[in-house]
């Protein structure tokens, strides 16, 4: 039994029973750093949390008896594809059977018989909603690299209202058939540092109207209308590579895909962390105050089509962080002015800052059913950070945290005051269980520039992270996102702790899923964290004549599934997908 809720505080201890007394709710506030004082943003952040928990608790499972709820999961059907070669249809498929790991602690007879729940809540990681006509994007490196660009970007916007409409649908948790207490998105839930996206991705979230469209509004204006054969031009005669691999012609599907939508929004509470592609114009620049590139992105001229090897170059300086800050992008688009094309100026386009980012999550046009900021606080504004901690239930909290490089380069790392904080958390919170939440993995924070707003700090990297991890024995899990592939990776560190790094696959590339987890304390000694994968409401089998809201989320998976040079790995291995994670209670 849990009810989210906020209040002030997070810089001393926060001893469970004294939150539950003063507010009659499992409660823990989101924390900067240091000792938050009351303040009227505060409060009211107490009051909307509080109106979210209500609204959460109309989901409640029945009290007695809690039964597994696995329709709409992967343990029941799953995605796939007919046939080995060429364009792929999707159909209905078995489901993935659970795997029992033992990793860190051998499971014990009988457990199912006495577990009981601690908390359950879903992540989704890896949006990345796409405005697909903004003119900084990078689809020409497609002339180099055929996954630079994929088929289905100008549909993310469906797929992930699909995926909020499944959440909605799951009664309970898959095991326990508990309540789903709440969702966390894992970063990059934007892809191109757009307020375009921003805005669709917390509509999206929240609920409302959305028209995925900027620039002009009566039409499309991208590479799928160039007559560019590198890109598919789904509505057009042109015989492109795509349609050479067997994509379709679908009359009518650029008028469709910019078409008005409506989500309604997650009917539990959702919590934010932010990514590389939140933080960083497409991912990986530290760009921001460059007024070309901002001019660029609001203005009338967009870069679709350069040299094999022009775009292996512009692709080797980021992949290799040659031109963290954007010095060398800014001269090539200089270069590159002439080839450009006309399109319409949208000062929507704009990047966000992540000031900017901090207030729109804290906007109250955004809230849905909370909590207010979905983790974010006023304090998080004054202090100028993007990591915080809230109560999950009476035993548990959760830990979000900004593993991105403000120096530029898309892999992460965190800085000290952060890594103080973190530390300080924990010790702080000793008697309750945590779940770590960031963008990054543990091997994917291997970037230490310095952050440029903080200079003089140090930064740390995935090692020195799970070290301090490790010497908290009541870590229970670090979940992320970023790599766009399932792995489950347990960790035994010196410091005597032991934890599953729980990674999720991407909702932009097939198989397009997101996560329920689930935390149990098995009455013997043990913990067990169930991990279960879902897809998306939308069917799995498309109809090339339908192009509604529904029948786009559906296109939407199986494009990805056949977006040339796409992994066919994503998915990860059975033990990485559906499984039972063992530990020993600490």
């Amino acid at each position: 039994m849990s009810r989210t809720r906020s209040v002030a505080g997070s810089g001393r201890g926060i001893h469970r029973r004294s939150v539950l007394a003063a507010t009659g709710a499992v409660a823990l506030s989101g924390g900067v750093g240091y000792a938050l004082r009351p303040s009227d943003s505060q409060a009211a952040t107490v009051k909307e949390s509080t109106d979210a928990a209500v609204a959460a608790s109309s989901r409640r499972a029945p009290a007695a008896p809690l039964a597994p709820y696995t329709k709409g999961t992967t343990l029941a059907s799953v995605a796939a594809p007919r046939g080995s070669s060429g364009y792929r249809r999707l159909n209905d498929g078995p489901g993935w059977r659970r795997v029992v790991r033992s990793d860190l602690a051998v499971p014990k007879p009988g457990r199912a018989g006495r577990r009981t729940p601690l908390a359950a809540f879903v992540q989704l990681t890896d949006l990345h909603i796409i405005d697909a006509q903004h003119p900084l994007r990078l689809e020409y490196l497609r002339s180099a690299d055929i996954h630079a660009w994929r088929p289905h970007e100008a549909l993310t916007v469906q797929g992930a209202i699909a995926l909020v409409e499944r959440i909605n649908a799951l009664r309970g948790a898959p095991v326990t058939g508990a309540p789903l207490h709440f969702a966390m998105t894992t970063g990059d839930n934007t892809d191109n540092n757009a307020k375009s996206e921003l805005e669709w991705f917390l509509k999206i979230m929240s609920g409302g109207r959305i028209t995925p469209n900027t620039g002009d509004p009566r039409r499309y204006e991208g590479v799928q209308n160039s007559g560019l054969k590198q890109y598919w031009q789904p509505d057009a005669a042109v015989r492109d590579s795509d349609k050479q691999a067997g994509f379709p012609h679908l009359d009518g599907f650029l008028k469709a895909a910019i078409r008005e939508v409506r989500s309604p929004g997650l009917n539990l509470p959702w919590y934010s962390t932010v990514g590389n592609h939140d933080s960083l114009p497409m991912g990986c620049y530290a760009s921001h105050g460059d007024s070309y590139l901002t001019e660029l992105a609001v203005g009338g001229k967009k870069l679709m089509d350069v040299s094999a090897a022009e775009a292996r170059r512009l692709q080797a300086q980021i992949k290799k962080a040659r031109d963290p800050q954007g010095v060398r992008y800014h001269d090539f688009l200089t270069s590159q002015a002439r080839r450009m094309r006309s399109v319409t100026p949208d000062e929507r386009r704009a990047p966000f800052t992540p000031a900017e980012y901090l207030q729109a999550h804290l906007d109250p046009a955004h809230r849905g059913v909370g909590p207010a900021g979905h983790g974010y606080s006023s304090a998080n504004l004054d202090a100028g950070t993007q990591y915080y901690a809230f109560r999950i239930s009476d035993d548990v909290i959760g830990i979000s945290l900004d593993t991105t490089d403000s120096g530029g380069h898309y892999e992460g790392s965190i800085g000290t005051a952060q890594l103080k904080w973190l530390d300080k958390t924990l010790r702080d919170n000793k008697d309750s269980y945590a779940v770590i939440f960031s963008h990054h993995t543990s091997k994917t924070m291997t970037n230490l520039r310095r952050d440029p707003a903080r200079p003089a700090e140090r930064r740390h990297d995935g090692q020195e992270v799970l070290a301090l991890l490790g010497s908290h024995p009541r870590v229970l899990a670090w979940v992320n996102g970023h790599i766009h592939k399932n792995v489950i990776t347990p960790h035994a560190l010196a410091g005597g702790g032991s934890f599953w790094e729980v990674s999720t696959a991407s909702h932009v590339d097939f198989p397009q899923l997101a996560r329920v987890i689930e935390l149990t304390d098995n009455k013997d000694g043990t913990i067990s964290l169930f991990t279960t994968l879902v897809e998306s409401s939308a069917p799995h089998r498309t109809d090339f004549s339908d192009l509604s809201q529904t029948g786009l989320a559906a296109l939407y998976r199986e494009l990805s599934l056949n977006a040339p040079g796409a992994s066919t790995t994503l998915g990860g291995d059975p033990r990485d997908r559906n499984t039972e994670l063992v530990l020993k209670k600490r």
